[in-house]
């Protein structure tokens, strides 16, 4: 039975381009360059890559970088995509809980909740990292953003999603955010690129930073920055605070 991150990518890089949390692009990208001092020469990971932005940004900017995502549609659309840029980027389809790369990338970045957190359990979410971790080389950085845990601690969800919601977007209904479990399980409604409406019952896990934290230090990173996340506007600057919807965590091993 597919999970529902799989139906949602279905069919669905068109819209999905469209979709507010899209917009930060350029922004994430000029963070990223600085915090691998510019250096082209180094090998780039994007995991749960979707429809190519930051790839097919960072390609753009000169450096190498390899995309993989386990959504054919999204693929697909990154291709299309690569290819009017006549770009040479390598998108592959794998699943990030079982990635065949190991010791092979300066850098691997994960950006708006590209794969973690959206798994159904929290060990799913783990071999994720775990992941992650093996395809970097010694002194190889993470770059990911995920759920903060002291946003919903503080505010409601719901409330939030509806707010960042334009015209033709995925509409965010029934949240209910389980203390026990730190997720939040909600019905999401979207239109995909043929005009089928889809309502999915969706079930992301927040992390606090403690988590995320003693996550990676049992993966053998031994320097883990976390900050608040600023759509199109990462910085070290940011303190974590409970308003950020999403945590920048940086990692290097």
């Amino acid at each position: 039975m597919k999970q529902w991150y799989e139906t949602l990518f279905e069919n669905y890089g068109r819209k999905y381009d469209n979709e507010n949390f899209t917009k930060g692009t350029s922004g994430e990208c000029d963070f990223i360059e600085k915090e691998i001092s510019f250096n082209k020469s180094l090998k780039i990971i994007d995991i749960g890559c979707g429809t190519g932005r930051h790839a097919i940004e960072l390609s753009r900017r000169g450096y190498n970088v390899t995309g993989i995502d386990l959504s054919d549609s999204q693929l697909n659309r990154a291709r299309e995509k690569t290819s009017a840029l006549n770009l040479d980027i390598t998108f592959l389809k794998h699943d990030a809980r079982n990635l065949p790369f190991k010791d092979e990338f300066d850098l691997a970045i994960m950006l708006c909740e590209g794969g973690f957190p959206l798994m159904e359990t929290d060990e799913m979410n783990y071999e994720i990292l775990r992941n992650a971790a093996e395809t970097l080389k010694n002194n190889g950085k993470l770059i990911f953003t995920t759920l903060n845990g002291l946003f919903p601690l503080f505010h409601s969800v719901k409330d939030f999603l509806a707010s960042s919601t334009e015209d033709g977007n995925a509409v965010y209904s029934g949240n209910t955010f389980d203390l026990m479990t730190f997720r939040d399980i909600n019905i999401t409604t979207i239109e995909d690129d043929s005009g089928v409406v889809k309502e999915l019952n969706c079930n992301e896990r927040y992390y606090v930073p403690s988590e995320i934290t003693w996550l990676l230090k049992s993966l053998g990173f031994k320097t883990i920055d976390i900050y608040g996340a600023k759509l199109g506007a990462y910085s070290r600057d940011d303190k974590l605070a409970t308003e950020d919807y999403e945590m920048l965590v940086i990692a290097e091993k």
